[in-house]
């Protein structure tokens, strides 16, 4: 590999010849389209929308902003930009704003090589260091963005105020020949947005009114939740016209696609050997985020994160871990009494409209976790109640393939299950119960573990569904007959943790 030129007549020598940015990453990304590369590695469900939107910007050479709800991958997509850039850019060294040796927009960079010409040093700017990132508060200043005088600058190198290179430039110049990127942007106060105008079309900057400008080379990409969503500012209506490009991001389109996101994101390969999540439990647990997309106890606008299911997973799995070693089991496989303890990851992470916040966050969490798992009851069960019988039907027959176990619990008789029972003593409590292992999927499990699982979930679809009578009592659940309970329960107002759901 040759020698990278280190002075300024070196790198005139090898033929470099200066281009903007945009030129730059359109080059790059061509060459990628050509390829067939991946041009967002990790970034899921946005093959056919979200990103050909991207691509078209990059090669119309438009500044462009990321609109769309928490948690959509927005500021990924910002920070793989880099890979489209070069991987290393010559630059004047020591210069404040990543001067090009041969094209240097500053008054020190004209200035240095003025005085060295082809002696003038030359550093190599790799790309990682060619972005900068802020977010977007309410205390930015013009200062922070672009810069200020610096009056010990002016002191220590005997400057005079007249003089452009008493300038402290900000992080927006730092970023010349890179990419800048300002996350949720309508937090800006709209006087700072007012500061942007001029760099996103005029492509200039001025600092306390110097007559000196400088021609600053930057793609800017933005990102930004709804105006609809945040109440603490919106983004001004010139800054808008000057954004050429306005990209939507989008939650998942299905329950699998939000699971590949999550099994992507989550930390849960900590001991593989006691531990067994199947697919069927990755599903369930992102039907939860999606019931609460969908809830009207839910602030729609607000959004429910991908992170609900990431860190709802990592907290299910951390439960089996828990009962793995306080149980001895190997391996241990989730149960339905599992999801309760994932609470917390839902709980912190919606924002509901009033008649959720009257109800509270924890009643809301437990009711979207029905909402999903009574949806793969439905789609996995035959559906209570539904059968009719004919002339000659038999009396069992016509209350369907649930009759024998509800005939069980009207008797009196119920069941007790806990996350922190041994499975052998789990198993035995849902065996205990007649037909409940002849229902579909049950009978159709390969192990064990599974059959279990569906069981449990075949009693807590018949609860969703009215069937059965559900009652927390710390760490168990138990299920009975509905009407009994409903006239054993105790007439009060307000509900505590042990009673009926």
């Amino acid at each position: 590999m040759s020698r990278r030129p280190r002075t300024l007549g070196e790198l005139r020598a090898s033929g470099y010849r200066p281009r903007s940015i945009r030129e730059e990453i359109r080059a790059n990304l061509k060459r990628k389209l050509a390829a067939g590369e991946p041009l967002f590695p990790g970034v899921l469900g946005y093959e056919r929308t979200v990103i050909p939107g991207v691509v078209n910007a990059l090669l119309a050479g438009h500044d462009f902003i990321l609109l769309g709800l928490r948690g959509q991958a927005k500021t990924r997509i910002l920070r793989q930009l880099t890979t489209l850039l070069d991987p290393e850019v010559p630059e004047l060294a020591g210069s404040e704003i990543h001067d090009d040796p041969l094209a240097p927009v500053s008054t020190w960079g004209q200035r240095r090589v003025e005085e060295a010409g082809d002696d003038t040093p030359v550093d190599w700017l790799p790309a990682e260091a060619r972005y900068n990132e802020k977010l977007a508060t309410p205390d930015v200043s013009i200062a922070d963005l672009l810069g200020d005088i610096d009056p010990i600058k002016a002191a220590t190198r005997r400057l005079t105020y007249a003089d452009p290179e008493v300038i402290h430039f900000g992080i927006v110049p730092r970023t010349n020949r890179g990419i800048f990127a300002i996350n949720e942007l309508p937090d800006l106060a709209p006087r700072i947005q007012v500061g942007l105008l001029n760099l996103l079309e005029e492509r200039d900057l001025q600092i306390r009114g110097f007559p000196v400008r400088l021609a600053l080379d930057i793609l800017f990409a933005f990102s930004a939740n709804p105006e609809d969503y945040t109440n603490r500012g919106s983004i001004i209506t010139p800054l808008k016209d000057r954004i050429a490009s306005q990209i939507l991001t989008h939650y998942p389109v299905s329950a699998g696609l939000a699971a590949r996101i999550t099994a992507q994101e989550a930390w849960t390969e900590r001991d593989v050997e006691t531990v067994v999540i199947p697919d069927a439990v990755r599903l369930l647990v992102e039907e939860i985020a999606i019931a609460a997309r969908e809830s009207d106890l839910v602030d729609q606008s607000s959004g429910v994160s991908a992170r609900v299911g990431i860190a709802a997973i990592e907290l299910l799995v951390s439960n089996l871990e828990r009962r793995a070693l306080a149980t001895g089991d190997r391996p241990v496989h989730p149960r339905v009494c599992d999801l309760q303890l994932v609470a917390p990851a839902i709980t912190g992470k919606i924002e509901m409209v009033y008649e959720g916040e009257q109800q509270g966050a924890e009643v809301v969490a437990k009711k979207l976790t029905g909402q999903a798992i009574a949806k793969l009851f439905r789609e996995r069960f035959p559906e209570p109640g539904k059968e009719r019988a004919s002339e000659e039907a038999s009396e069992e027959r016509a209350a369907g393939p649930y009759a024998p176990l509800l005939a069980w619990f009207a008797e009196g008789n119920g069941v007790d299950v806990s996350d922190e029972m041994p499975f052998a003593e789990y198993e035995a409590a849902l065996g205990k119960v007649p037909g409940l292992y002849d229902l579909e999927p049950v009978a159709r499990a390969e192990t064990r573990e599974e059959r279990a699982f569906w069981a449990e979930l075949a009693l807590e679809g018949l609860h969703q569904a009215l069937k059965l009578a559900r009652q927390d009592l710390d760490s168990t659940v138990s299920y009975k007959e509905m009407l009994k309970f409903q006239l054993l329960r105790p007439a009060r107002k307000g509900r505590g943790r042990g009673d009926i759901n």
